[in-house]
């Protein structure tokens, strides 16, 4: 991005910010870059000066634009696993540490249209029994998007919606009305819906369980520890944390430790005294730390999704997970070997230089869409490469580097075939549009586009999040797509039933049947003209039918078939026909008499369209 852009960008904004409230200064540029540029592309505007301008011309556009900017993606229990370590873990722990009558006070920050508040209101309630549910429990759901919030607070889904609700919850839980289901009244009023913005607002206090689920990913690392520092003082002691799968908290162990980490659930700690946590450095192995923290480490580094080496402050291999030894063939005996000597310092990109930057500038820096073609693999494979300085302690010295390599193959290609999908759709549809000129040629990008996945942590899940945001963008304009194909669909169905109704009507009207329009110009040639005169349809349509080669005797006959003034006399009039015998030659060169009936053709108000043309042979006298 120019200069010049990166300015418009910013003051775009600021507009946003100072018009309509919504501060989008903490988001991650890449992801607003991107959503921005759909709308552009969708009005056919050119750069973020144009669209700001039409922004003040046409104030309707602000919502379309928050629409796709505020991705309202959410439904009921999604990620059921995740949502059944909540139920069997976390759940039963946070009640035993609250105790009998205890109020419980819930915050999902990021709810969106209330799914995920619903689903933890069906879970407590399963927990705790109805009654106690309402005696005990309070549910804070809290979202940017005003639009949202509405739907949340009817509490009414489609049947589409409700389909991810287990079928026994479903009966228990809502109630048909003419909308859809409703969630139960009754404990409906335990769910209190509001805005915030958790970049601003101060947060809701004394919280036991608080759901951030997909929410952080959209924001920048400096916004992200500050909605993080918001949630640790938002947290009553004990209080759980539950994240989305692209979200994790490594680089903020002295506030909070994992609970499950592979589901994203976490736990409130106090503040580490200065200096004594390292999960890298060779600290680790000081005498407060207790063996299972160190099998707690290598496990979950272990099980990492992406492929990681640390290197320590000297430039040697300290640690590396299972991904990596499968991906770069590394084993056991490379542990304490110069990174540099080892061939994945170079392979697939060249890293040596990275991380000296790194190293230098006390700076992550990532790599992105890096292809690599290994010899043992017939394609070539994409990853997008993080490198970032791991600290001794917030603020301390160097203790090392760590490497991640995430495999983003998969989703290139969806990418790839995404792109050729539309443009076979657009092909299909330029072709249907020629045949009907009255089908609707645009549909609005879907509201809840689903989250992109460009979000990365800077801990060392900043690329899986960006994955995680794309993929659900993927997923949304597939379902347009789908919407587009149907009623293309259903406009092909309409057109053969009207084409199939015309040319019934042309062969019941005669052998040979011609329409022309007022200036006599081919509309209609039937099959049995074909067979008559030995012209083509391609041959006659939209010719003038004098200019055509056949033995109707065409200049006799135009006093009848040419419009005359009302009145005098000539020609076929509304309601009636004229016939008229001609000598004429077939396509043979044979003479034959023909029986020539013309009929006026008029539209709906009466305004003639041009002549039927009726053509019979007659038998030989």
């Amino acid at each position: 991005m120019t200069p010049g852009q990166n300015r418009e960008f910013e003051d775009l904004l600021r507009m946003l910010k100072e018009t309509r409230g919504f501060d989008f200064s903490g988001y991650k540029q890449t992801t607003l870059m991107r959503r921005i540029s759909r709308r552009l592309e969708a009005l056919k505007l050119t750069d973020y000066g144009e669209y700001r301008d039409y922004l003040e011309l046409e104030p309707e556009e602000f919502n379309r634009l928050f629409d796709s900017l505020l991705i309202n993606v959410t439904g009921f229990f999604r990620d059921p696993v995740a949502w059944q370590t909540l139920r069997e873990t976390v759940v039963p722990a946070l009640l035993a540490a609250k105790g009998a009558g205890a109020v419980v006070r819930v915050w999902s920050a990021g709810c969106a249209t209330g799914e995920e508040a619903y689903s933890l209101a069906m879970v407590l309630a399963e927990e705790l029994g109805v009654e106690k549910f309402r005696q005990r429990v309070k549910i804070y759901a809290t979202d940017l998007d005003e639009k949202a919030l509405q739907v949340a607070r009817s509490a009414i889904y489609s049947e589409r919606h409700i389909d991810d609700v287990p079928l026994e919850l479903r009966h228990t839980y809502f109630e048909p009305v003419e909308q859809g289901f409703a969630f139960r009244r009754d404990l409906r009023r335990q769910l209190i819906f509001g805005r915030n913005d958790l970049t601003r607002d101060a947060p809701i206090s004394r919280v036991d369980l608080l759901l951030a689920r997909n929410t952080l990913m959209y924001f920048n690392s400096e916004t992200q520890r500050s909605i993080v520092r918001r949630f640790h003082f938002a947290l009553a002691d004990p209080g759980f944390l539950f994240l989305g799968k692209a979200e994790m908290l490594l680089n903020h162990s002295d506030k909070f430790e994992p609970v499950d980490l592979r589901m994203r659930v976490f736990r409130k700690i106090g503040a580490s005294p200065i200096g004594t946590r390292n999960p890298w450095g060779p600290d680790t192995m000081a005498p407060h730390r207790q063996p299972h923290d160190m099998a707690l480490q290598a496990a979950a580094l272990a099980s990492g999704p992406v492929a990681q080496i640390i290197i320590d402050r000297a430039g040697k291999v300290a640690l590396v997970n299972s991904r990596a030894e499968m991906l770069f063939n590394l084993n056991p005996r490379d542990i304490g070997k110069p990174f540099q000597d080892l061939e994945v310092s170079y392979r697939p990109a060249e890293l040596r230089s990275v991380i000296e930057g790194v190293r230098t500038e006390m700076r992550a820096a990532d790599l992105q869409d890096v292809t690599w073609h290994r010899p043992s693999t017939k394609d070539a494979s994409v990853y997008d490469i993080s490198v970032v300085p791991l600290l001794d302690r917030p603020g301390g010295e160097l203790a090392g580097i760590g490497i991640n390599f995430h495999d983003v193959t998969r989703y290139r290609r969806l990418r790839d075939e995404l792109q050729q999908a539309n443009r076979e759709l657009e092909h299909a549809y330029e072709e249907l549009q020629s045949l009907n000129e009255e089908l609707e040629t645009t549909n609005e990008e879907l509201q809840s586009t689903n989250e992109e996945l460009e979000t990365t942590n800077e801990e060392l899940q900043s690329t899986n999040e960006e994955l995680e945001t794309i993929n659900e963008e993927l997923q949304s304009t597939n379902d347009e797509l789908q919407q587009i194909n149907d009623t293309l669909n259903a406009s092909s169905e309409q057109l053969g039933e009207a084409n199939a109704f015309v040319t019934s009507l042309v062969r019941s009207l005669g052998d040979a049947v011609a329409v022309v329009d007022e200036e006599l110009r081919v509309l209609v040639w039937s099959a049995g003209a074909v067979e008559l005169w030995g012209l083509r349809h391609d041959e006659a349509i939209g010719r003038h039918l004098t200019a055509l080669d056949i033995g109707l005797p065409v200049t006799a006959m135009l006093p009848a078939l040419l419009p005359a003034p009302d009145g005098d006399g000539s020609g076929p009039v509304a309601g009636r026909s004229t016939v008229t015998v001609v000598n004429a030659v077939n396509r043979r060169g044979r003479p034959a008499r023909l029986r020539v009936e013309l009929s006026r053709l008029y539209a709906e108000d009466d305004a003639p369209q041009g002549m039927i043309l009726v053509m019979d042979l007659l038998p030989d006298e």
